[in-house]
């Protein structure tokens, strides 16, 4: 187990979900860390020097030693500090979801955010379908209060954008992805989800993220004309 958590660090942009999953992990396990804002497209020296590979956030650093990609960052955490798992201890099913939240990276966040950030028309018919397929597969899983049971685990986590970004960026697009009628336990689990005291902690503030999503909305739209 870690002992020193003044070597905690996370390089992050507040608009991103899969910095989002890092702080909603090290809240929930109660670890102290130091966010260190990264305003993208510009990337500091930093940023460049901890993930020379990537590029992009989040990049944890502990003790010094960098690591990229939130899922990994995930692992990485929960291996460290034991307290408030958030994998499960069996075998098996911490296999089940490490594919739950490849699942939802690659058939529901990526789409969705291309249904609506993209003009050509057929492609954005594509994504929302291709989202909205994996949202009723993804509904189906969902067996208790969260994916994690009693208790938010690995996969809720992962799912943040679906609880948070999701209904946002449909907000600003009129595109009805997720809603209580088409994914009645989906939408519960949400409601679950974003009333937790730690989730609520973790998240950016809503106004600045809507102005910021609908400005990059409303600009590519208005090229296109």
């Amino acid at each position: 187990m870690a002992t020193n958590q003044e070597d905690v660090k996370l390089l992050g942009a507040l608009a991103s979900p899969f910095v989002c999953r890092v702080q909603l992990a090290l809240n929930l396990k109660g670890i102290q860390y130091e966010f260190l804002p990264e305003k993208l497209p510009n990337k500091s020296e930093l940023l460049l020097k901890y993930n020379p590979v990537y590029k992009k956030v989040p990049v944890f650093v502990h003790n010094e030693k960098p690591i990229s990609e939130s899922l990994v960052i995930l692992e990485y955490i929960d291996e460290t500090w034991k307290q408030s798992p958030i994998l499960p201890s069996d075998p098996y099913k911490r296999a089940l979801a490490r594919f739950w939240t490849k699942f939802i990276d690659d058939k529901i966040v990526v789409p969705s955010f291309k249904s609506v950030f993209t003009i050509d028309e057929k492609e954005r018919d594509k994504n929302m379908e291709e989202s909205s397929e994996a949202l009723k597969v993804l509904e189906n899983e969902l067996k208790d209060k969260f994916f994690g049971g009693e208790e938010i685990g690995f996969v809720d986590i992962a799912a943040v954008a679906i609880a948070f970004w999701i209904p946002l960026i449909q907000e600003i697009s009129g595109l009805q992805l997720f809603t209580a009628e088409k994914f009645p336990k989906l939408y519960k689990w949400n409601q679950e989800f974003l009333n937790h005291q730690i989730v609520k902690k973790s998240l950016p503030p809503r106004e600045p993220l809507f102005a910021l999503f609908k400005g990059r909305y409303e600009s590519l739209f208005n090229a296109s004309k």
